[in-house]
This record gives C-alpha cells, sequence and structure tokens, in this order.
C-alpha cells in the first residue's frame, strides 16, 4: 500500500540520523556524512515550521496571520528570560528612516528615536533597510525589537546596549561586523543624554540587564562578542540564533573578581553554533546557566568554558568536534588548576558527543546547585535537527506561516 505524502513527509523529519558504526579511516568522512545529514535535516525540515518539538516556534509560528498577531511572541518565551515581555503592553512604532542616525538628538522614525522612549513600545520595520549606526543604540526598559516581515541588518558601526533596564525582546535581526564607538554624547531617554566612554564593540551588550531575550537573530563577526552579558545582569534566554564567522561568541559574566554575577541565571537554547567559530559559547562566571538542546557544528578551540566555579547544566546538547585530534574537547575550565575546577558543577546529560568530542564534567552534582541551573525540559538530543532548523532570522511573508 502506498504511504501518503503527508506521512512521508513526517517520517522524513522525524527520521533520527544514524552515524556508520563501521571503521572510518579517515575523520573527514566522518564530518562530511555528519554536516550532509544535518544540511539534509535541515531542508527537509525548511517546508515545515510547525510541530518540530522548538517549543517556542510552535507557540507563533504556525499562525499564517502571524503579522496582525505580533504581539503573541511575548507569550512564547522559555528559560530564565522568560517573562521578557518587550513592548507587549505599548502601541507599535514603525521604523521608516535606517539612516540620519543622530546620538543625541534622534530623528523620529529612527530605530534610535524609538528605542529611547520611556513607554512601551512594539518596533517593527516598514521594510528591510541596513542601520549603520554612530554609536551604541541604548535601549529603554518594555521594548521588542521585532524584525519579522523586513531583512534589517544592524551592521558596520556599533550596535545594541541593554544597559540597567529591563523587559527587552530582540527578534529576528542581522546583527554583525559591529565596531566600536563611544567619547561621545548619546541619548538613553527622552530627558537625557551622557558621554559614553569607548564601547567594546559586542553584537549585543548586556549591562546590569535582566528579563531579555534575544532570539531568532543571526549574528556574526563584531570587534568583541557577539552576545555578551555582564554586571549583575540575569534572567536572560538567548534561542534560536545562528552564530558564524567570530572568535569569542559569548561571554556571561564580567570578571573573576566581580561577585555580583553570582547569581545570574542564563538559557541558552536551540541555537546553531556554525561555521567559523572559535571559542565562548560560551564563556561563563560565577552564575547557573542552562545550555539545552543547541546544535554545535564547529569550533577551533572549545565550546563551553569559565572560570570562577559557574554551574553549567548542560542538557540535550549535539557536538560535532572538529578534525584537529587537540580540539576535540567540548569543555575548557579556565584559569584554574584542576584541584579548583574538580569542585565546579559541570555536567552533561543526554548529549550527543561526534567525531571524537567529550566533555569533562566535574563537581559533586550537588542537586540544589543544578535546580538553579535549570530552565525547561531537554528534548532528546536526536531532535536536535528540527529543534534548530529554524535557527537565526527568518523569512516571514504576510499572510503565510513564518
Amino acid at each position: 500500500m502506498a504511504i501518503p505524502l503527508s506521512l512521508s513527509l513526517l517520517l522524513l523529519v522525524l527520521a533520527p540520523t544514524f552515524i556508520s558504526c563501521s571503521q572510518v579511516q579517515d575523520p573527514e568522512l566522518v564530518v562530511q556524512e555528519v554536516l550532509g545529514s544535518i544540511n539534509a535535516s535541515r531542508r527537509n525540515l525548511a517546508v515545515l515550521s510547525c510541530g518540530t518539538g522548538n517549543p517556542i516556534d510552535d507557540c507563533w509560528r504556525c499562525d499564517p496571520d502571524w503579522e496582525k498577531n505580533r504581539k503573541r511572541l511575548a507569550n512564547c518565551a522559555i528559560g530564565f528570560g522568560k517573562n521578557a515581555i518587550g513592548g507587549r503592553d505599548g502601541k507599535i512604532y514603525t521604523v521608516t528612516n535606517p539612516g540620519n542616525d543622530d546620538p543625541v538628538n534622534p530623528k523620529p522614525g529612527t530605530l534610535r528615536h524609538a528605542v529611547i522612549q520611556d513607554e512601551p513600545l512594539w518596533i517593527i520595520f516598514a521594510r528591510d533597510m541596513v542601520i549603520k549606526l554612530r554609536a551604541e543604540l541604548i535601549m529603554n526598559s518594555f521594548k521588542t525589537i521585532d524584525g519579522r516581515g523586513a531583512n534589517v541588518h544592524i551592521a558596520g558601526g556599533p550596535c545594541i546596549t541593554v544597559q540597567y533596564v529591563t523587559n527587552i525582546i530582540i527578534h529576528g535581526i542581522n546583527i554583525h561586523d559591529c565596531k566600536q564607538g563611544g567619547n561621545a554624547y548619546v541619548r538613553d531617554s527622552p530627558t537625557h543624554y551622557g558621554w559614553r566612554t569607548l564601547s567594546d564593540g559586542d553584537g549585543v551588550s548586556i549591562f546590569g540587564g535582566s528579563q531579555v531575550w534575544v532570539d531568532h537573530c543571526s549574528l556574526s563577526s563584531c570587534n568583541d562578542g557577539l552576545i555578551d552579558a555582564i554586571h549583575g545582569s540575569t534572567a536572560i534566554t538567548i534561542s534560536n540564533n545562528f552564530f558564524t564567522h567570530h572568535d569569542k561568541v559569548m561571554l556571561l559574566g564580567h570578571s573573576d573578581s566581580y561577585k555580583q554575577d553570582k547569581n545570574m541565571q542564563v538559557t541558552i537554547a536551540f541555537n546553531h553554533f556554525g561555521e567559523g567559530l572559535v571559542q565562548r559559547m560560551p564563556r561563563c562566571r560565577h552564575g547557573y546557566f542552562h545550555v539545552v538542546n543547541n546544535d554545535y557544528t564547529h569550533w577551533l578551540m572549545y565550546a563551553i568554558g569559565g572560570s570562577a566555579a559557574p554551574t553549567i547544566n548542560s542538557q540535550g546538547n549535539r557536538f560535532l568536534a572538529p578534525n584537529d585530534r587537540f580540539k576535540k574537547e567540548v569543555t575548557k575550565h579556565e584559569v584554574a588548576p584542576q584541584s579548583q575546577w574538580k569542585s565546579w558543577n559541570w555536567r552533561s546529560q543526554g548529549d550527543l558527543l561526534l567525531n571524537g568530542a567529550f566533555f569533562t564534567a566535574s563537581g559533586a552534582g550537588a542537586s540544589s546547585s543544578y535546580a538553579k541551573a535549570s530552565s525547561l525540559s531537554a528534548r532528546p538530543s536526536s531532535l536536535v535537527s528540527s529543534i534548530t532548523a529554524g535557527a537565526g532570522s527568518l523569512v516571514c511573508k504576510k499572510g503565510s506561516r513564518c
């Protein structure tokens, strides 16, 4: 009996990826086989945006009227940043002008004018645009930057700063080639502007921020980090992003001596760490970090590292090691001898370790510590292909599923 086409597609999507158990002489063949399977599954899944097992996407992407129901997204967050509502309770603000960035007196219709306002705003874009900022984009609380329906790039200048504010959603933006900026006055609210020293050149810099959600962004090639969270930031979710072509990808925690980061909680879920990445996916200090159902297909030094006794809970991820036999280790316990780091609570549960990848666990595994580093239920690592198939900024068309 013929199998219906719809059932055939479903079986194709859900079928797990198997790696041959036979001996392979050339490790490059293993990498090619795995990457081929990953790319094939991503192509197959591209026709289906619903039922992927990704709880964020399955919450809103099935709605053909997403453009009329944009704010529904605010109810779809997961993890430690799940209470970030952004501009849900405010008006829609449409950015119409990508140029003429004035850091002190921003013009109405520009992104900078939108993000500094005191009231909640849900910020969307009238058309495709590339925004080259002259200074850091300093956000005010209760803002959503929603790039769906347009191809929006923040690139070529300083990028986004979330400093001592709360309830921020950044969704569907391409953030790349971010530069240092500063030694200039920059406005951060309608009633205040101040002198800014030289910034690091991060893609997204979270400094003392809370209830922050960065979702479905594509980030690459910035001066310092792609996403950094420091100085007491907490309640953060970094999800569904596509990271490529960068050295120090993500720093969570300011310094080993900055103890105020000891209560930091960050969820890193459903992201794809892809081509051209070197290290820090993430690099953690002091706090509690849930790394869950991500796809790691490239690193040159290590994937997950840390210092100052962070708690790292790695669950249901897929780690594909590079061919270099000296770079197989997923983890790096930084700036401490084994006599110290052996007590740090780092664990791997249900991770899929490929091409010789290995995770060096440590600590006694105190349940109370891992409870503070647990923010959602991990799915099996065999589902990572479907969960992360749509990572990065999406191409969303009005009137159809995104």
